[in-house]
C-alpha cells in the first residue's frame, strides 16, 4: 500500500486557516462593536492575505468591511516600520476617533505614492501586513492577529506568490521582520496565535 497522501486529502494549509477563519467569526460576533478592528500580522508567506480575503467573504456582522492590506502603504523594500506607523497614524488612530482616515498607496513600479484612500471610521476594518502588531497599534485594535508558519513554508508561498520580484529582497524584508520580532513582541499583543503548516 502506498503511503502517499491521495489527491482526495485535504490541503493542511487551507484547513489551517479555515479553522482560523471559524475562531476569528466567532471572536467578531462576542465582540460588543459595531465597527470592530481586526489587526493581522504575521511574517511573509505566513498567510496573512489568504485569511483576511476569506473572513471579508465570511464577515459575521451586517454590512460592508473595510480591508487594508500594507503591502500598499509600505514605502518600498526598506519601509516595513514606515508602513506600519503610516497605517497607524492615517488608519487606526483617525478610526478610534471616529473620523475618516486617509491613507496614500505607495505605486511599487514608480517607487512613489499614488492615489488616495478613505477609511470609513463607522465602518468595521482589517488591516492586515508584517510588522502590524505592536505596543502603539496594538490598543487600537479589537481582534489581534499572529500567523506562526515554518520559514520553508512562507517562503515558497511567498516566492511563488510573487515570483522573482520579490527573490531579490527576500532577506532584506526578513531582517526587517526579525527586528519587529525581537522589539515589538508581536505574539504577546495578539489575542489570537494560529500555526499554519
Amino acid at each position: 500500500m502506498s503511503s502517499a497522501p491521495s489527491r482526495s486529502s485535504p490541503d493542511p494549509v487551507a484547513v489551517s486557516l479555515d479553522a482560523a477563519v471559524t475562531d476569528l467569526v466567532a471572536a467578531i460576533t462576542r465582540t460588543a462593536a459595531s465597527n470592530p478592528v481586526v489587526l493581522v500580522d504575521g511574517r511573509s508567506g505566513a498567510g496573512k492575505t489568504s485569511l483576511t480575503r476569506a473572513l471579508v467573504t465570511r464577515w459575521p456582522l451586517r454590512g460592508r468591511v473595510q480591508l487594508v492590506a500594507l503591502d500598499s502603504i509600505y514605502p518600498g523594500w526598506d519601509g516595513l516600520d514606515d508602513g506600519v506607523e503610516a497605517a497607524r497614524e492615517q488608519i487606526l488612530v483617525p478610526h478610534a476617533r471616529g473620523i475618516v482616515g486617509v491613507w496614500q498607496r505607495w505605486d511599487w513600479e514608480l517607487q512613489q505614492p499614488a492615489e488616495a484612500h478613505a477609511v470609513d471610521p463607522s465602518l468595521p476594518l482589517i488591516v492586515e501586513g508584517a510588522g502590524l502588531l505592536t505596543p502603539a497599534t496594538a490598543r487600537l485594535g479589537d481582534i489581534r492577529v499572529w500567523l506562526e508558519s515554518p520559514d520553508a513554508s512562507r517562503r515558497h508561498r511567498a516566492l511563488s506568490r510573487d515570483g522573482e520580484t520579490y527573490a531579490p529582497h527576500w532577506e532584506r524584508w526578513s531582517r526587517q521582520e526579525q527586528r519587529h520580532i525581537e522589539r515589538d513582541a508581536p505574539t504577546r499583543h495578539a489575542t489570537h496565535v494560529f500555526r499554519i503548516p
